[in-house]
């Protein structure tokens, strides 16, 4: 900005003052100087930047040079007339502005609708121009849910027709499927070189199979992702968490239990809470997996010390996964949070080792349709829950086929999902993050209004954890006709994931541009801008029907995928990974983002 400008304060930010050809040009055009720009402003939906254009379909063209390729277009608010400018080279629209009496040096970018000081070279700001412009992308959010709205309803179900019941058989390969089986896998067991030496010295360190130690492949399969986190593996690995140190610090011991789980003659019922720490058994299990072993280990000792920790879910009936996975986070959290004696919600992300690693903020927006008052909330999540995307017709067992016999690459299997209209997960991540009309029933009460308002609601990541969890909704339930069933629809994942146009800053600055009202107590952070680049390195699938169904995890270690089917690993090819059923996906940071800070003693 220019150097002669003051600084004064905008709901507590620092703003620069208004530039003197702006406050000129507002008084020699009265109170509503920006009237005509109104009729003229074009919004790109979903939420698009705005620009200027009295045609839609109008390309500007510099007056002087004829030129339509320059890198920014000014029209210029007094005569209308279009003129081009480079910041390196000659600007035709400071020109024009020298050129004329005074009152022509404002302009406003055409496809941008910001406003541009032709004589001080510099962008300039005036609130009541924003406010227009956001006034037009509400009603333009408006348009947009009530079509998507009409869109949803009037999608039908893919059969109308009532199902017969089958009884449940279990499943059995044919001879095709023993085919297949045998030429996409290789079992471990078996894995020789050319010259018969066993391959076992080759394979990933911590590569072990779990057993089953009773309908817990759902247990099984989450921690095989955890066990192969890598800075949750490197954590523990390197004795950050010491079980010994631990179990002296709080003068008890955790390890009164025997093989079987079962509890040692004379312990009270009292002392069983402050014994157990999932944190210490999740210590104990990596220094097992990680010894060299290869036979499969059985994680008897973890699953007694999670039952203490969720006696509502102590039976050996089959379990969520999902549910699992957050009552394990949770229960490491809540044991630091005792330790430490400070509430269980002041936790910031990096309390506790499971936040440090999973710990991330979403942002959401809820937006007054009427006035354009937003109201902003955070809130800390270890994972982000997607919904499919609504079927467009086909079959998903048929693209799930066509996706595992076809797709050799992400750009085939990326074709392949948008032919045979199957969900992908870019696609429920720009789902979860596009705005959504709030029903009538959910008006919020809008302080500027001083009524409740419908409104407008848009979600937004404000900051990246290191590794991102993602939950697919397979399971659905309905209360009115009073049953539950499981969602079979085919969902593409990449290898590679860009969360860069889901952040926050993202979101905001393709929403409003360059204006500086709306990223009031948001900053964009140059570390999210930085770590964007995740990677996957375990997929969690789940295969069956809802009350019989089976939990299988597949990991990437040395660029290499495995299937971990509770003590069976077996490896696999990309294809079979592809055209697995993904119930949870893991990735990881590309680059990890450090920052100068204090020294922590996290257990």
């Amino acid at each position: 900005m220019s150097s002669a400008e003051t600084n004064n304060r905008i709901n507590g930010q620092i703003a620069p003052s208004q530039c003197p050809h702006l406050i000129d040009y507002r008084s020699r055009h009265g109170s509503k100087p920006f009237r005509a720009l109104q009729d003229c402003l074009r919004i790109k939906p979903p939420g698009g930047r705005a620009s200027i254009r009295r045609d839609p379909a109008e390309v500007p063209r510099c007056a002087t040079c004829g030129d339509c390729s320059a890198p920014r277009h000014y029209a210029c608010l007094a005569c209308a007339v279009v003129s081009c400018h480079a910041e390196s080279g000659s600007s035709h629209a400071a020109s024009h502005a020298s050129s004329m009496p005074p009152g022509h040096e404002i302009a406003v970018d055409v496809d941008r609708a910001e406003l541009f000081c032709c004589a001080c070279c510099d962008q300039v700001y005036d609130r009541d121009f924003d406010a227009a412009v956001v006034l037009a992308q509400t009603s333009s959010f408006t348009t947009l849910a009530s079509d998507l709205s009409t869109a949803v309803s009037d999608l039908k179900p893919e059969n109308l027709r009532k199902r017969r019941r089958v009884d449940y058989r279990p499943w059995s390969p044919d001879m095709r499927e023993r085919f297949l089986i045998g030429n996409g896998s290789i079992p471990l067991s078996a894995c020789n070189n050319n010259s018969g030496k066993s391959l076992d010295m080759d394979l990933p360190w911590g590569l072990r199979g779990l057993n089953n130690l009773g309908n817990t492949c759902f247990m099984n399969s989450v921690l095989q992702a955890l066990l192969h986190t890598p800075p949750l593996r490197n954590y523990f690995l390197s004795d950050r968490h010491n079980r010994f140190h631990c179990q002296q610090k709080n003068g008890s011991s955790n390890h009164n239990t025997n093989c079987g789980g079962k509890r040692n003659v004379g312990e009270s019922n009292g002392n069983m809470g402050a014994r157990i720490c999932l944190a210490c058994d999740m210590d104990a299990m990596f220094s097992d997996v990680y010894l060299g072993d290869r036979t499969p280990y059985s994680p008897a000792k973890f699953l007694y010390s999670w039952w203490q920790h969720a006696a509502n879910l102590a039976s050996y009936e089959q379990q969520d996964a999902h549910e699992f996975f957050i009552s394990i986070l949770d229960g490491i959290h809540e044991k630091v949070d005792k330790n430490r004696r400070k509430p269980h919600n002041q936790c910031n992300g990096d309390c506790c080792i499971a936040h440090r690693v999973f710990s991330g903020i979403l942002r959401s927006d809820v937006m007054c349709m009427v006035c354009g008052f937003t109201s902003t909330t955070y809130d800390p999540c270890v994972d982000i829950s997607l919904g499919l995307e609504p079927s467009q017709g086909g079959s998903a067992k048929l693209a799930s086929m066509k996706a595992f016999n076809s797709c050799n690459g992400e750009a085939d299997c990326m074709n392949s999902s948008q032919s045979y209209g199957v969900s992908t997960l870019t696609g429920c991540l720009d789902r979860f993050t596009r705005p959504e009309k709030l029903g009538s029933d959910q008006k919020f009460f809008c302080q500027k209004c001083q009524i409740r308002q419908e409104s407008l609601k848009q979600m937004s990541i404000r900051k990246l954890p290191l590794v991102s969890c993602f939950h697919i909704k397979r399971f659905e339930h309905s209360s009115i006709r009073k049953m539950s069933r499981k969602v079979d629809q085919y969902l593409q994942f990449p290898f590679s994931l860009d969360m860069a146009p889901y952040l926050s800053s993202s979101i905001l600055r393709s929403r409003f541009g360059n204006r500086i009202f709306p990223f009031d107590g948001d900053e964009p952070d140059m570390a999210n801008e930085i770590s964007a680049e995740f990677e996957l390195f375990a997929v969690v699938t789940h295969t069956g029907k809802l009350d019989a169904g089976h939990y299988v995890t597949y990991l990437r270690l040395s660029n290499l995928w495995y299937k971990c089917d509770d003590a069976w690993i077996t490896q696999v090819n990309e294809n079979t990974v592809r055209a697995a059923q993904g119930y949870m996906m893991f990735y990881v940071q590309k680059m990890f983002y450090y920052k100068v800070s204090e020294k922590q003693d996290v257990p």
